[in-house]
């Protein structure tokens, strides 16, 4: 059965979206999928389930919803799509803690990063779904605004490498 990875958009984060992980789970056991497991309150979670991947986030998000009594964006990865985020990662030699992957729906438009505002010295890359920046400083001095990404999910590299290792099923936690 495929595992896959779902990253919940502003979930735990600054005080928006309260969502307790034990219910993150729950909610996941109902949607019917299998071997569960979160990782730190921040909306992540690993599961394995015999549906496609868009049915997968239509299923968790309708959940959300009725759960939050409000939309919860969603994004999906299998376990070899999250595995290749970590592995296409462009700044392998910045700290993987100030290295983020910001995970979109759809493919970035190629100008993605054109109408980018408050740069200082990030670095960024683009992705197959997903938009890669390197914050020089750390993310909390940073004031960048990346208009593409505003619909997307953050996740540090550090964050990624341990749901590609719990989707790979090398550890259960």
């Amino acid at each position: 059965m495929p595992r896959y990875v779902a990253l919940l958009r502003a979930v735990n984060v600054g005080g928006t979206g309260k969502l307790p992980m034990a219910e993150l789970k729950a909610t996941c056991v109902d949607a019917g999928f299998a071997d569960v497991e979160t990782y730190i309150a921040s909306g992540n979670v690993v599961f394995s389930s015999k549906l496609g991947a868009a049915k997968v986030k239509a299923a968790l998000e309708q959940r959300l919803q009725a759960y939050a009594g409000k939309p919860v964006g969603v994004a999906v990865r299998s376990a070899d799509e999250i595995a290749a985020v970590l592995k296409a990662n462009p700044f392998p030699k910045a700290p993987p803690n100030f290295t983020v992957a910001i995970f979109l729906d759809e493919p970035p438009p190629k100008d993605a990063l054109k109408d980018v505002k408050g740069q200082q010295d990030e670095q960024m890359r683009l992705g197959k779904r997903e938009i890669y920046v390197a914050y020089g400083s750390g993310m909390g001095r940073s004031k960048l605004k990346i208009p593409a990404a505003a619909s997307g999910t953050a996740r540090n590299l550090n964050t990624i490498a341990k749901l590609a290792e719990l989707a790979a099923g090398d550890e259960k936690a």
